[in-house]
């Protein structure tokens, strides 16, 4: 039994019988006030937990939901369910304007941003004349559906429950897929994503409206259970409290967005009745042991409430494995490949500056197909830079990249990727609470095309077992097939450049790029990796590989370029290069 699983749908099974019980109403009350918060707080797990976007703006948001149908409602009489409808679309309009002009931020001045629009959301809903201003609106009708009213807070539970449960499934859906690897890359391994192809602002900006939205359906509930809607509980304060529940729940955890929900209204209603009665006078005092309840957690469980359940159980509840139903898939689309000795690579006097240092300086060289060639030199010699300048990470201050006879200088790296170019990283870049099985096949998103629509729906499944049999069949030629279900972030640094490696594999290239692809690796790793790369080039494939190691490099490559202080030393066979006095001054200070 998988604990993840185990508890959520022991507890969700609870919540349907409740209203059927002799519970009193204060609870049904404040179980209904805990779903429309995890509503919101759903979409912090989106953009905060996974995404690693800041936002203490949500409360604005849900203010949008609200007071769209409480306008459409009273002032025209239409139904609350168009009220929906009109809240969803506004949200997305003002969503998408906001994360367009937002989302670029980076730092602290994201957070600042989301403050910044949402007080003036609330200011401009607080001074408006045809919002009622501070009063706000009255006399919302009560939700029907189907004919029946849900007037009554039992019979409205049931709508809110539902809703907040499918929300959800959805998400839990969308971050077990092809956009949700992606969006999962957002927090931390940005270069990496891009460089498998993925755009990573359209994810932020995807995971931005999709929060915003959830926070509108929390608003548009609100304000049918409250029949009345004022600026008070869209304010500032509130944004920070939903995020406050979201970090207490586990902010980068879907059940845990119910579990700080839960806590919070529960904690904050019994201290605004006991705390005054202990201190002897009336004041928000619950706001101080809130905040002193968010220091302990962030000090003894920095993850949430959640991971801390899930971590504390695995002892007697251990997850399980994904379940392996992909052997049967049908294979992934295969790019067209070069000719042997077809020219692929044409790099022509590139020159890349920062300021006045000249870091490469007009260096040229080809890579024809079924070749493997070194790009080797001593620390600082600007292998790295030329290397980045050929997969896109860095702009060109001058000269020209070819690749397949088109030029490829200055692309982003998603669209290098795009025309078949792959590759691996000097400092290891995977996404560590992953599975290894997972972050390969993040190497085949440009080969797939499920969106977020379609995963949260679970319309993905056979696209996903065909991305899972390609990623297994990857880490199985590298020799990691027994590895793949363990968490990337587990593994020795050996093993997770080999990771990386099967994840370029995944991409289907024609060539490959591997930046110091031996490092940290053992004697009996290396030979099996070289094996690895000699059967590639036996395919077809052109390998372009900055190593450090040179016996690594002498034994497997056609030809080795040598660089020193940002310019082409030599060019030549390994035999060649390793004779050449100049590359012995190079490295060793001498030509002796």
């Amino acid at each position: 039994m998988d604990i993840r699983k185990a508890i959520p749908a022991a507890g969700l099974a609870l919540l349907f019988v409740l209203p059927l019980l002799p519970v009193p109403e204060f609870w049904i009350t404040q179980l209904n006030y805990i779903g429309m918060f995890a509503l919101v707080s759903l979409g912090l797990v989106l953009l905060t937990g996974v995404g690693g976007l800041t936002s203490f703006g949500q409360a604005a948001f849900v203010g949008l939901g609200a007071y769209t149908t409480a306008l459409l409602s009273t002032r025209y009489g239409l139904s609350p369910w168009l009220g929906l409808a009109a809240g969803l679309a506004i949200t997305v309009v003002v969503a998408l304007v906001l994360a367009l002009l937002t989302l670029r931020m980076s730092g602290h001045y994201l957070p600042l941003a989301t403050i910044a629009w949402a007080l003036s959301l609330n200011y401009t809903a607080a001074n408006m004349e045809f919002l009622g201003k501070y009063d706000g609106v009255l006399g919302l009708p009560a939700l029907q559906l189907f004919g029946l009213s849900l007037a009554d807070g039992r019979a409205l539970y049931y709508l809110i429950w539902v809703i907040a449960v499918l929300a959800a499934i959805g998400v839990a859906n969308l971050l077990d897929s092809r956009p949700g690897r992606a969006i999962r890359a957002l927090n931390g391994a940005t270069t990496m994503a891009e460089a498998m192809g993925v755009s990573t602002f359209r994810y932020k900006v995807v995971i931005f409206v999709l929060a915003a939205m959830l926070a509108a359906v929390s608003g548009w509930l609100f304000a049918h259970f409250q029949r009345t809607v004022n600026p008070s509980p869209f304010g500032l304060k509130m944004g920070i409290e939903y995020l406050f529940m979201a970090v207490v729940g586990g902010v980068g955890t879907v059940w845990g967005a119910f579990v700080g929900a839960g806590v919070f209204k529960i904690i904050e209603d019994q201290l605004k009745e006991l705390l005054p009665a202990l201190l002897g006078g009336s004041g928000n005092y619950e706001i101080i042991v809130l905040g002193i309840v968010l220091v302990l957690i962030i000090k003894y469980a920095p993850k949430g409430l959640w991971p801390y359940v899930v971590a504390a159980s695995a002892r007697w509840f251990p997850a399980r494995p994904r379940t392996r139903d992909w052997a049967d898939a049908a294979p992934l689309a295969a790019r067209d490949k070069p000719q042997p000795g077809e020219l692929l690579l044409d790099v022509d006097k590139v020159r890349k500056t920062f300021g006045g240092l000249v870091a490469v300086n007009d260096v040229s060289f080809q890579i024809r197909a079924g070749e493997i060639v070194g790009l080797i030199g001593p620390n600082g010699a600007g292998k790295s830079t030329t290397f980045n300048l050929v997969s896109g990470v860095l702009s060109l201050t001058s000269g020209r990249v070819t690749f397949r006879g088109q030029p490829v200088g200055g692309l982003a790296s998603r669209e290098i990727a795009r025309r078949g170019m792959s590759r691996t990283f000097q400092h290891v870049k995977m996404i560590a609470d992953m599975t290894v099985l997972e972050n390969v096949a993040l190497g085949g998103y440009l080969r797939s095309g499920n969106g977020a629509a379609r995963a949260m729906l679970r319309l993905d499944r056979e696209e996903e077992r065909r991305l899972f049999k390609e990623a297994e069949a990857q880490l199985t030629r590298i020799g990691m097939a027994a590895q793949m279900h363990e968490l990337a972030g587990n593994l020795a640094l050996g093993p997770q450049r080999l990771m990386e490696i099967a994840r370029a594999l995944c991409t289907d290239p024609a060539m490959l790029l591997l930046d110091e692809p031996a490092a940290g690796l053992r004697f009996k790793e290396k030979q099996a990796l070289a094996e690895v790369l000699r059967q590639l080039k036996h395919e077809g494939m052109s390998i372009l590989l900055v190593e450090h190691d040179m016996e690594f490099v002498m034994g497997l490559t056609d030809r080795i370029v040598v660089m020193e202080f940002g310019t082409k030393l030599i060019e030549g066979t390994p035999e060649l290069v390793q004779a050449s006095p100049q590359v012995m001054a190079a490295y060793l200070g001498t030509e002796h």
